[in-house]
């Protein structure tokens, strides 16, 4: 069944009428398989098929290697919708949808015997918190983390942040006492350390759809509408649920509550 979206609208969104979708290759929960001719696999590219099915649109996927790339480009004209996690900095670029489709918790990782064994203990004076530069929660804590000092990686990568993180441990001021290590819980899991996950979250990524942003363009928030519709019948109808289970990630990700 088509979604109500006007002709124009439908244009603006789409110019090309094709509808070309961003895709994040670095999160590794949506995006953990390639097929056969290297295409990505997983939630975030069976969404964008699915909206695009629901548009009565073709389909192209557009990789980026991270999501810092993928923001950039928002007015290169290179994509239609983003799959990307939603946070107030790049919303300054692109309008997301009013819901999220999927979250992921993000926590500390602490050398062993670290005397940080809470969220709330590692945002203090002489901390040290390694990330992957320009990721979701990366950019959180530069807004939220006010007394820990944040290390961000050179450039964004995940292996990058565990590599930093296992210099730091060697050669960094202050001792491991100090250091933490941020990152999706289900990536700091995953990884071949010692030491603790912190109980809890100090934030979740929000894995949203957006549209470049563009004030100036009067059917844009039509467009955004539909697009937060289609996001909100995914969840409420178990299609969200259903792409999670399907590509592995069950406990891992979670569906995001429904707009109230």
């Amino acid at each position: 069944q088509a979604m109500a979206i006007t002709p124009a609208a439908l244009r603006s969104l789409a110019p090309t009428g094709v509808l070309r979708a961003g895709i994040n290759l670095s999160n590794f929960l949506l995006v953990p398989t390639r097929g056969p001719a290297g295409e990505p696999e997983g939630v975030a590219p069976d969404l964008a098929a699915a909206l695009a099915t629901r548009l009565g649109l073709p389909l192209e996927l557009v990789p980026y290697a991270n999501p810092g790339a993928l923001g950039d480009d928002a007015h290169a004209g290179r994509w239609d919708v983003g799959l990307i996690g939603a946070e107030p900095k790049r919303a300054e670029t692109i309008a997301f949808t009013p819901g999220a489709y999927c979250e992921i918790e993000a926590t500390y990782l602490v050398p062993p015997g670290s005397p940080l064994t809470s969220i709330e203990a590692v945002n203090q004076p002489g901390n040290r918190v390694v990330v992957s530069a320009r990721s979701a929660y990366g950019v959180w804590l530069e807004a939220n983390l006010d007394k820990a000092a944040l290390l961000p990686t050179a450039t964004p990568g995940l292996d990058l942040s565990r590599e930093l993180y296992l210099s730091e441990l060697a050669d960094g001021e202050g001792g491991p006492a100090t250091l933490a290590l941020a990152g999706l819980r289900p990536w700091l899991l995953k990884q071949p350390l010692e030491g603790a996950l912190l109980p809890g979250k100090f934030m979740s990524v929000q894995q949203a759809v957006g549209v470049p942003r563009n004030d100036a363009d009067e059917y844009q928030p039509e467009v955004v509408a539909v697009l937060g519709e289609f996001i909100e019948e995914a969840k409420s109808t178990g299609l969200v649920e259903e792409l999670i289970e399907k590509h592995g990630a069950t406990g891992k990700l979670s569906v995001a509550p429904l707009c109230s």
